[in-house]
């Protein structure tokens, strides 16, 4: 509808063009809104407010020439002019129930736009190192992620979904060197395990796997282990410089055998958060490898780039990167003097390569804490010949779980945190899901158990699924008590809805194509899931005053096809929420 009164608008500003009211050089923005207050109206525009200037009119006299020039439409009944200017528009209920069909014929695909060929868009999210099982943290980025890459695709974007894969650097090291020991460990052997080593349970259950699919391959004396080496800091020495030590002898002394070891940790790990992730209704279309990115030599290529570009030098043995000329605070190694090249490179040739695989745009979804990241990844983008603005970087804060008032502290089998695996347990997918998007993702979040778990009005996603799965027990007793629903007769009848509370319903359910569009646009989830927990409250109200199984039969058929397009409405926002739309509870 408010395309319709859009594209009236249009018609109307046209014809005052033509008849010189309007300058013929005058660019419209038309905007349509719902009005807050039905008194006056259902919808309105500020049109005439935003033309007056350079029409060099009285608004309010420019507002009603616009409402004069509108052509005819069977679907408004009238207008009024308020304020200072505001056209209001009163439609007709006919019009106002047009959706329902609409919603009814369309049915999974309502709401959702028309894949073209647009842009092409790539979403890369989660993106934890795999030295350890995802937490909570990990789990409202990955809800976010996968609901803004499912928005964006029901929004007729062609996405593809990435994790990138952490499997180069020095914590993938002291991971190795972590499973390493416990795998000595179990070969009877005593030793100190380092304070900077991975001290989850889990790095047993991996040196157990080693240890029964090589035996004592890797064992070797831990008195030639620790030989010499720096002390570790609650022996009054640097913890640091322990576990770099550790991971130097560890590669000496395992030789080739040391990728055997690091390898079964990370495809252990990475298994892990591959298994979490699919069950928590998250896929991807691509895992990429940080180490392919020196494999394939595109670090190098990368930084040959920057180079011939004047974007790099040496200082004190070191190779920076002229961060500083695209607004960053300082300038960033990119190589050292011993000839590794930083973490920061490796993210330079990531993006190079996001680009030559010709994406129109890329999402990177980071925790809060890479805020600073941004500006010196997007003036490597710069350097590198490529549009800065193509990067969007949508920041997802920690979330904070509570047991009713009770911040949850929880010791795991992966240390200190609370494993996404353990939540999903507890609280079931559908309510991580819902709860995790909610919010703004850069906003702080309290995660409330209690409520997570609870069957009331108070849980938006009992009260959402609750307000899905009344229709089907409708039906199931309409069929019981040998009567049948007709769509076709209450799509005929749909003006015998004539309270309030009907009529709000019918245009809440028309807000469901903007809104969905507004969430994908402007990546915001929340958007849409404050819509289907406001769609369930005017359900159930609507419900609880009215009855749906009555012998008035064209009355009856009317009810149910409303009901029915809501339970569809429902049950497609839900789907791209990730969360399920159960048929009875």
């Amino acid at each position: 509808m408010k395309e319709q009164i859009a594209q009236l608008i249009e018609t109307a500003l046209a014809s005052l063009i033509a008849d010189g009211t309007l300058p013929a050089d005058i660019a419209p923005s038309i905007q349509v809104e719902n009005t807050r207050d039905k008194s006056h109206g259902d919808f309105a525009s500020n049109i005439a407010l935003t033309l007056a200037k350079p029409a060099r009119r009285n608004p309010r006299e420019l507002a009603q020439q616009i409402c004069d020039a509108l052509p005819t439409s069977s679907n408004v009944e009238k207008t009024e002019i308020a304020g200072p200017g505001f056209i209001n528009f009163f439609v007709s209920q006919a019009s106002i129930f047009t959706v329902v069909g609409d919603i009814l014929a369309q049915g999974d695909a309502f709401g959702r736009g028309t894949p073209d060929s647009g842009p092409r868009m790539q979403v890369e999210f989660v993106s934890a190192n795999p030295t350890g099982p995802l937490h909570v943290g990990h789990g409202r980025g990955a809800a976010y992620g996968a609901t803004v890459a499912d928005l964006l695709e029901a929004a007729g974007i062609e996405v593809e979904r990435e994790y990138y894969v952490n499997d180069a650097g020095r914590q993938m090291n002291i991971l190795a060197v972590s499973i390493w020991l416990r795998y000595l460990e179990l070969n009877d052997q005593e030793l100190t395990f380092p304070s900077n080593g991975y001290q989850g349970f889990y790095i047993r259950d991996i040196a157990h796997d080693l240890l029964k699919a090589h035996g004592d391959r890797f064992n070797v004396p831990v008195a030639e282990l620790f030989f010499d080496i720096v002390a570790d800091e609650p022996a009054g020495g640097d913890k640091e410089l322990h576990i770099d030590a550790l991971i130097e002898r560890a590669q000496q002394m395992l030789a080739d055998d040391y990728d055997r070891v690091f390898n079964a940790g990370l495809d252990a790990i990475l298994g892990d958060i591959r298994e979490d992730l699919s069950e928590f209704g998250v896929d991807y279309q691509v895992w990429f490898s940080e180490r392919s990115l020196t494999h394939s030599g595109d670090v190098e290529r990368a930084l040959e780039q920057l180079e011939a570009r004047g974007y790099l030098y040496e200082q004190e043995g070191n190779l920076w990167f002229r961060s500083t000329d695209f607004g960053d605070d300082k300038d960033r190694v990119v190589k050292r003097a011993n000839g590794q090249t930083t973490y920061f490179a490796s993210d330079i040739a990531y993006h190079m390569n996001k680009f030559e695989r010709g994406f129109d745009q890329v999402v990177n979804i980071w925790g809060a804490d890479h805020h600073g990241y941004i500006t010196r990844v997007k003036a490597a983008i710069q350097a590198l010949g490529y549009d800065p603005e193509k990067l969007v970087v949508k920041l997802v804060q920690f979330a904070i779980l509570y047991r009713g008032s009770e911040r949850v502290q929880m010791s795991t089998r992966s240390g200190s945190f609370v494993t996404l695996r353990e939540l999903r347990n507890e609280v079931g997918n559908d309510a991580c899901r819902f709860f995790y998007v909610t919010r703004k993702a850069d906003q702080h979040m309290d995660f409330d158990l209690e409520l997570a778990k609870s069957e009331s009005k108070d849980n938006p996603v009992y009260y959402i699924q609750y307000a899905h799965a009344r229709v089907c027990s409708v039906l199931r007793k309409l069929e019981r008590e040998g009567m049948a629903w007709d769509q076709a007769a209450g799509l005929e009848a749909l003006e015998r809805l004539e309270s309030e509370t009907e009529k709000d319903l019918v245009m809440q359910l028309g807000k469901y194509p903007e809104t969905l569009q507004h969430a994908a646009l402007n990546f915001e989830p929340h958007v849409l899931a404050n819509y289907l927990r406001d769609l369930a409250g005017d359900f159930h109200t609507w419900y609880n005053g009215h009855k749906l199984i009555i012998d008035d039969t064209e009355l009856r058929n009317a009810r149910l096809t409303l009901s029915v397009a809501v339970r569809q409405v429902l049950a497609n926002g839900l789907k791209l929420l990730g969360v399920s739309a159960p048929e009875q509870m």
